[in-house]
């Protein structure tokens, strides 16, 4: 079971690094981890999971925080109480994007960033972005609002970005009165 001591901190360098395509079919490995991060989000998500098992909560988690530096990641949005829709995304590429920005009133938090960080992230309100499936089938998806903030989020550390680099020092709220909070 993949533990929240096992995901690496921001002062690793390797999450610093721009993860390598991934080729198909999947490793065994990484057949494994997707499996261990799709049960760390869920189980995150779940008040007594996450207290029994002292779990940080998050919707979303690129391998290369648990030290694989592979192109893909995994979310888990809760739909309703307990009800998660899971999507596993390899090789992902932003195919498309609004023009309208928006960001996290509450901020954005991050399970590689062990602090809390004043500040918000602009973030495209919709985003178009394509992939592969587990299976290596080519796939679409269409996000907007949260599921989109996070897909960028994840997509952000493949290229070696962690959200903490796109919020300006010296004026971190600027963007309370410009763009539009979620």
């Amino acid at each position: 079971m993949l533990r929240t001591n096992d995901i690496l901190d921001e002062k690793d360098k390797r999450l610093r690094q721009v993860s390598n395509e991934v080729i198909f079919p999947l490793t065994k490995e990484d057949k494994l981890a997707i499996k261990k991060m799709i049960k760390y989000l869920k189980n995150s998500q779940i008040e007594k999971l996450a207290i029994k098992y002292n779990l940080r909560p998050g919707m979303g988690l690129a391998a290369c925080q648990i030290g694989i530096n592979k192109r893909y990641f995994v979310v888990v949005h809760e739909q309703e109480n307990n009800a998660f829709k899971e999507y596993i995304i390899i090789n992902p590429k932003i195919l498309s994007h609004s023009e309208e920005l928006i960001y996290s009133s509450t901020g954005e938090g991050c399970l590689s960033v062990n602090k809390e960080v004043d500040g918000f992230v602009p973030r495209y309100a919709r985003v178009t972005i394509s992939g592969f499936n587990e299976l290596g089938a080519k796939i679409e998806i269409r996000a907007r609002e949260e599921l989109a903030i996070v897909f960028q989020h994840e997509i952000d550390h493949l290229n070696g970005v962690l959200f903490i680099d796109k919020i300006d020092l010296h004026n971190p709220f600027k963007y309370q009165d410009t763009i539009r909070p979620i």
